[in-house]
């Protein structure tokens, strides 16, 4: 645990000070604040200046800050949740900044979609996810850096009375052929005065020293490795109060009335509040939060809860898929006029369940309300969002929210919550009780399995014909599933009652099939459900990979090259699958009881092709072996890529083999990782991840390498079995036979 000042916020300037700023306004402007030359944007009427940072009393104006001490910090858009964005985006800067890699640091950084929105997304809003968080910021903080350096060499130019086109810039240091040097620290207060460039040019790739360095290592590693890194849940503040919530234990179920005499007899437990996700219990540990909740007494009113179980859902979901009331989302040819003339007509429909995030790091916020300003510490996924709600709760205009955007431990979608959840809560909570201290609100993993959001459930129903030459000749494929996007304030992505984020991957399915059509059917649950890692493409590219790779056996043809012949106009496609067959060994012998599988997918504009090698024995399957290649456009921190594509395939496997969210009467049945397996460390397989070269931008990997490695693993256990794998997780398929 830190001191409290550790976590004291330099506030930033609110949102509506930049309301005339384009979001290119950045590239305009420098500015000195008492830590050093900052970055940042343009002001309504001119760049920001001294008086300007001094009246923000913050470094919050930009994107770069040159401290005294020669350190560089980063005020990153994107916030760090294990993936790797603050070590990207310090790359970026550093390479045109010419720092040197011991000079960089990282904070993440809020309160001004103007300066932090997604750019990859619009630019509207700040949000980390959809792996957009390079493709977001490669040019922004590549010409931050860029504008950093010019103004630093200006200053220096002037300094020593020399043209700056005969300052060097190495590693943090300036110099000049007459022996003058200066770092950047010593530089920045000077380079503060200095005219901001009109514009600046980036490197050529042919002269990068950080980006595509494969010894590079992590910004982050060292803080994480001492345990000096910290995480809402080490925040600690002078006073502080603990809170849990008693959570409904039916979803849309509501709090009738509550008996708090026994919750407030726990020792520790100073206060038991309502609030409008539940009942907060208040004390001065998380512990005794927590036993106070279990003595607590909650009437609750389920008139309006979810009380289905799943296989009632499920059963509810394939009789939704029979009927007529589907959305179109892709519509090539006459599906209906090829099935009857295909020669050979196949059917398969696939099952998914519902899935939990289960991050290591619990959900968590920290709020304290002070003075006329609110505070809140968390893995703040959507800030403005949060910062929004934090002020409505608190009865505050947003530029009095200050956020700390902290590194959080794991999130895979579940920190990017449209109501606010845990902040919304900590805010409530503190709120409730007057204010009266800060609130450290804590889920359980229990509360987070138990009352959470899932990956929804999904039916999927699929048709195709193959022509006499073992050609597809049409393809029909047919969605049921929750809306994730439906009511919520992204809800505007939906489009002619398709949410895109149900579809992804299968209405773009890159195949060559002249006669294809997608439809969607948008289910109603009282689950709630939200985006988990790699969101549609978890269902729809395993269910097209496996559905093609049967449609490849039935033709007769190797799955690699039918998939091959279907891709002419998809190189990239095509150099991921081919770059796998090669390195995997593809059409070897393996031995008995041993078998290959293969499948590609392209999902947040990155190319992932996979080869699986797994044994089966007893009926238990054993991954071996995983080739991965990937195309990520520019690699800029290779080390990062390998690291995802891994992660990735380890977190696809807990799932396939054997994640699963199960209702029971409209309750959740897994409490922990006890019901709720993850892969297990002997479980992880060898991984081989091969990069492609490429020039074009560069694009996620947090995500994709999610999405083949179900279908592989599927494809690969019908190599060896002769079954296919159509409903998850692969535990409920009996391999015991084989």
């Amino acid at each position: 645990m830190l001191p409290f000042d550790r976590f004291a916020l330099r506030p930033h300037r609110a949102p509506s000070a930049f309301a005339t700023t384009s979001r290119r306004g950045f590239l305009k402007a420098g500015a000195l604040t008492g830590a050093g030359l900052v970055i940042g944007a343009l002001l309504p009427g001119g760049r920001i200046t001294a008086a300007h940072a001094a009246d923000a009393d913050s470094p919050f104006e930009g994107y770069i800050v040159i401290n005294p001490d020669n350190s560089v910090t980063v005020l990153s858009a994107h916030f760090e949740m294990g993936q790797g964005a603050y070590t990207g985006i310090a790359t970026l800067v550093a390479e045109e900044l010419d720092a040197d890699w011991s000079q960089m640091r990282v904070e993440g950084a809020s309160g001004n979609p103007k300066l932090y929105g997604n750019l990859a997304l619009g630019g509207a809003f700040q949000i980390t996810g959809g792996s957009t968080a390079m493709a977001s910021s490669f040019d922004r903080y590549r010409k931050a850096g860029a504008m950093a350096r010019a103004m630093l060499v200006a200053a220096a130019a002037q300094s020593w009375n020399v043209p700056a086109g005969e300052i060097k810039v190495e590693k943090g240091v300036l110099s000049h052929t007459s022996g003058q040097q200066a770092n950047f620290g010593a530089l920045a207060e000077k380079a503060a005065t200095m005219s901001p460039p009109g514009d600046v040019g980036f490197k050529d790739a042919k002269d990068w020293r950080l980006i595509g360095d494969e010894t590079l290592h992590r910004v982050d590693h060292v803080s994480k490795t001492n345990g000096s890194a910290q995480f809402p849940l080490d925040v600690k503040l002078d006073g502080m109060l603990y809170a849990v919530v008693a959570h409904p234990p039916l979803f849309g179920a509501t709090a009738k009335s509550f008996d708090a005499t026994a919750a407030k007899a726990v020792k520790g437990v100073v206060d038991v509040v309502q609030i409008p996700r539940g009942v907060a219990v208040v004390a001065d540990s998380t512990w005794s939060a927590m036993k106070g909740r279990e003595a607590l007494k909650v009437e609750w009113d389920n008139s309006q809860a979810e009380t289905r179980g799943s296989a009632e859902i499920m059963a509810d979901y394939k009789k939704l898929a029979e009927g007529t009331d589907a959305k179109v989302a892709r519509s090539d040819g006459d599906v209906a006029k090829a099935l009857t003339e295909a020669t050979k007509v196949i059917e398969a429909a696939y099952e998914f369940p519902y899935l939990a995030h289960a991050a290591m790091e619990p959900l968590d916020a920290v709020a304290w309300k002070h003075d006329d300003v609110i505070e809140v510490w968390g893995g703040h996924q959507m800030p403005d969002t949060y910062q929004a709600i934090t002020a409505q709760i608190a009865e505050l205009p947003p530029e009095k929210v200050k956020l700390h955007v902290m590194m959080s431990g794991g999130s895979f979608g579940r920190r990017a919550v449209a109501d606010g959840d845990v902040v919304a809560e900590a805010v409530s909570t503190a709120k409730a009780i007057g204010w009266k201290a800060p609130v450290k609100l804590v889920w359980t993993r229990e509360d987070d399995m138990t009352g959470g959001r899932y990956r929804p459930m999904y039916f999927h129903k699929m048709k195709a014909g193959l022509d006499v030459q073992g050609k597809i000749i049409a393809w029909q494929h047919r969605i049921v599933g929750q809306s994730i996007l439906g009511d919520t304030p992204f809800n505007a992505w939906v489009k002619d009652g398709i949410d895109p984020t149900s579809v992804e991957g299968a209405a773009n399915l890159p195949y060559a099939i002249p006669n294809m059509t997608v439809d969607l059917v948008t289910a109603k649950a009282g689950v709630p459900v939200l985006w988990w890692r790699s969101v549609g493409s978890t269902h729809t590219a395993y269910s097209s990979e496996v559905f093609i790779d049967e449609l490849a056996h039935e033709a007769g043809k190797d799955p690699i090259e039918f998939r091959l012949g279907l891709l002419e106009d998809h190189p990239r496609h095509r150099a991921v699958l081919e770059k796998v067959r090669d390195a995997s060994g593809w059409g070897n012998e393996l031995g008995n009881g041993k078998g290959r599988g293969v499948a590609v997918a392209e999902s947040f504009g990155s190319f992932v092709a996979q080869v699986a090698e797994i044994s089966i024995e007893k009926g238990t399957i054993k991954v071996e072996r995983v080739v991965c290649a990937v195309d990520c456009g520019t690699a800029i921190n290779p080390n990062v890529i390998k690291a995802q594509m891994e992660g990735g395939i380890g977190f696809g496997l807990g799932a396939i083999l054997k994640g699963e969210i199960t209702l029971e009467g409209g309750a959740v049945q897994q409490t922990n990782f006890d019901g709720y397996e993850v892969l297990h460390m002997e479980e992880m397989p060898q991984v081989d991840v091969h990069i492609i070269a490429s020039t074009e931008k560069p694009t996620g990997v947090g995500e994709p390498g999610v999405p083949p490695i179900g279908p592989a693993i599927a494809n690969a256990v019908f190599s060896v079995t002769g079954k296919r794998v159509r409903v998850l997780p692969m535990s409920k398929t009996d391999l015991s036979a084989t």
